[in-house]
């Protein structure tokens, strides 16, 4: 036990600097390590991909707030965008858990690695959507901030790869889409962490300190980890070349994709 609790704070230190530093969910990375951790600790093998993503959002309640705070004190949050879309985004997160709790554990795997090989893509190209626009009404960024979410909930992010590219394809500064991004991710987190809480309440064969598809003991290393290292993210954010940090990482990326399909075949 207590060689997985280090591993998890190794996680969680990790996953913390990626969160403030890349503007990215730090689940990229837990999700995959939890998934190689989690059957040497008593996790059915059906569960594995279901309690990674449940443990990984629980997580990012605390990453969320830190790396939040830390970007706040910069100016770079934009508190009225956070008000408009997070209706969307407790709503998508929500029941994105909750569906995601009754899917194949296959095909929530055969996602995640389509996603991080999507988001590596994105990041080699640093393709990023022309500041054309201006951002929707209530109704239109509460409807993006639902599919966010949806999608948050299938891969166990804070939802920065979808809510970044948005926010400055409407003329919201980068690093000011990383800061509100970082806010954003605790209502993903928070209605996420919900749905995977009850969608896994009751399932038989669970090991002890699961709440539904939540790990306790592994939030437990991770989310005090992160919640220390978030804030040296995002102070790095702003004094280091993002944009060759995050070709480094998606590299890293499409080698955890391979490894995850080879572990598939």
């Amino acid at each position: 036990m207590l060689v997985s609790l280090v591993a998890y704070v190794l996680c969680g230190a990790v996953a913390g600097v990626l969160a403030g530093l890349l503007g990215v969910g730090g689940g990229i990375v837990l999700v995959p390590l939890m998934v190689a951790i989690f059957p040497t600790v008593g996790v059915p093998a059906q569960y594995v991909q279901q309690m990674a993503l449940g443990t990984s959002l629980a997580s990012i309640m605390i990453t969320s707030i830190s790396s939040a705070r830390a970007h706040n004190a910069r100016g770079a949050v934009h508190w009225d965008i956070f008000k408009a879309i997070t209706p969307g985004i407790l709503v998508g997160t929500f029941f994105g858990g909750l569906i995601a709790t009754h899917m194949p554990t296959m095909f929530l795997k055969i996602f995640f690695i389509c996603f991080i090989l999507f988001v590596s893509a994105q990041m080699l190209s640093n393709y990023r959507p022309p500041a054309s626009r201006d951002l929707p009404g209530k109704m239109g960024t509460a409807g993006v901030g639902g599919v966010i979410g949806l999608v948050s909930s299938f891969v166990g992010i804070g939802g920065g790869t979808l809510s970044v590219p948005f926010m400055t394809f409407c003329n919201v500064p980068l690093h000011h889409a990383v800061g509100t991004s970082a806010a954003i991710g605790f209502p993903i987190a928070v209605a996420g962490t919900l749905g995977f809480i009850v969608g896994g309440w009751g399932r038989p064969d669970l090991p002890a300190m699961s709440l539904g598809f939540v790990n306790l003991w592994a939030l437990l290393g991770i989310a005090t980890a992160s919640f220390m290292t978030a804030p040296l993210g995002a102070k790095l954010s702003h004094a280091l070349p993002a944009d060759k940090l995050k070709k480094g990482f998606a590299c890293f990326l499409i080698l955890v994709a391979l490894k995850m399909i080879w572990g598939l075949v």
